[in-house]
């Protein structure tokens, strides 16, 4: 793949203050409340381009898009963004905590040039047409790359990652701890010499999209409406897939709207293809031994390369299920991979979801009844509390999908199911801008 170093626009600490307050999450993790927190920590928060809030006044001409044009242009001429004088690739590490482990992740961001799906670029995850829509109307505006497309590539000799360690010795552009304690840290690379290691080490890779598949056909979209050469490039952040922080994990379904739905009648339906077990409990410190039994067993599943999910619907029983033959994804889905076939989710949405319960690819393009729960805080409790009050009727726990999945499927040219990975920590948007 062909990556080449810029010249980013930065926050300039002089004019906007703290920079760390310009800085906010990747788009679609920003819901109402946080944009509001966003918009108050900071006149020049990057919310305000990449999430900008809409009035009841909006018209064609004055509303959230052409804002985030008008603000951008703003804060290049008051100076509080300012471009680097060098070409730099941009070393990115990020500190976290994942239970008791201390995890540090590292990459580095680049230009990387725009191919179509196939030619050095794979992704893995289907897209929704919506948020691409929305993402080339705001595009048409700023003109420039704010948020970016996490992209893992395959080098065993980690060429990178040792030049990134040597200049996380040297001085910081940016350190700052996002609201979930993640300490996000950014270095240049401007070393010519180190410049020429990574981009050569490169120029053999191939590329397989992590997070970021709306950003990406959003830009190919964009490049082929505007024929502007500067945007045949995209900002991107690579990581490589050996580096010892590279962490997926699990993203649960919630399930609601089903008419009828029967927890009882469902373990029935899908005991000829699953063997599953139940853990029962009748007071609060059962339930949470129930709880705990079910994930070691899917723990131990996942260990053994089994495909195993959880389940839990009320009634006084946790279950898991696990297949007994991999023979069913083959008679319904004959002409996957055998690694899509051996994906938890695959087998979740194909023989659960959409042969037991009606939920196919239009309910889920749709989202009219599923939920996606990523794995993180106090989510699998919080959504046990959601079957149990009724606003849900059921809950479907996830182990992680492999690293080695992902690389799999997308070199067989297939996409999984939305939502099938979560890798953590999210890569902050408004580190680093590029202008077109």
């Amino acid at each position: 793949m062909e990556i080449k170093a810029f010249k980013a626009f930065r926050f300039n600490s002089a004019v906007v203050g703290d920079a760390a307050d310009c800085i906010c999450p990747p788009y679609d993790v920003i819901d109402e409340k946080m944009q509001d927190e966003l918009y108050k920590k900071s006149q020049y928060n990057a919310v305000r381009i990449v999430k900008g809030k809409s009035a009841g006044s909006d018209t064609d001409t004055d509303n959230k898009y052409t804002r985030a044009g008008v603000n951008l242009a703003g804060w290049i001429e008051k100076g509080a963004l300012i471009q680097d004088g060098k070409d730099t690739i941009y070393a990115y590490v990020q500190d976290f905590e994942i239970g008791p482990m201390q995890c540090t992740r590292s990459g580095f961001v680049a230009l990387g040039k725009l191919k179509p799906f196939g030619q050095g670029v794979q992704p893995h995850e289907k897209t929704l047409d919506g948020p691409k829509a929305d993402r080339l109307k705001l595009m048409r505006q700023k003109k420039a790359q704010f948020g970016q497309i996490f992209l893992l590539f395959d080098d065993p000799e980690k060429i990178a990652d040792e030049i990134i360690e040597k200049v996380a010795t040297g001085d910081c552009l940016i350190d700052f701890t996002d609201d979930d304690g993640v300490k996000h840290k950014i270095y240049a690379i401007d070393d010519p010499a180190d410049v020429d290691a990574v981009t050569s080490m490169m120029a053999s890779k191939e590329a397989v999209i992590a997070d970021g598949h709306h950003r990406y056909e959003t830009a190919l979209n964009y490049f082929a409406e505007t024929k502007n050469s500067a945007a045949e490039y995209r900002m991107m952040t690579f990581v490589n897939m050996h580096n010892e922080g590279l962490v997926v994990l699990p993203t649960h379904r919630l399930v609601a709207g089903l008419a009828d739905f029967d927890i009882a009648s469902m373990i029935e339906k899908i005991a000829d293809e699953f063997e599953v077990a139940e853990y029962s409990f009748t007071d609060d410190a059962e339930k949470e031994s129930a709880k705990k039994k079910m994930f070691a067993r899917m723990r131990s599943d996942f260990q053994q390369d089994k495909n195993s999910f959880g389940i839990y619907a009320a009634g006084g029983k946790f279950y898991v299920s696990v297949l007994k033959d991999s023979g069913s994804m083959n008679r319904i889905g004959p002409d996957m991979s055998d690694a899509a076939k051996g994906l938890d989710v695959n087998v979740l949405h194909l023989l659960v979801l959409d042969k037991v319960m009606g939920i196919g690819d239009k309910e889920l393009a749709g989202q009219s009844n599923i939920k996606y729960i990523k794995d993180i805080g106090d989510a699998i409790d919080q959504s046990i509390a959601k079957v149990d009050s009724g606003k849900s009727q059921v809950v479907f726990f996830m182990n992680p999908t492999r690293i080695d999945q992902v690389r799999d499927i997308a070199a067989a040219n297939e996409k999984m199911p939305q939502k099938s990975t979560f890798f953590y920590p999210k890569i902050y948007t408004g580190l680093v801008i590029n202008k077109l």
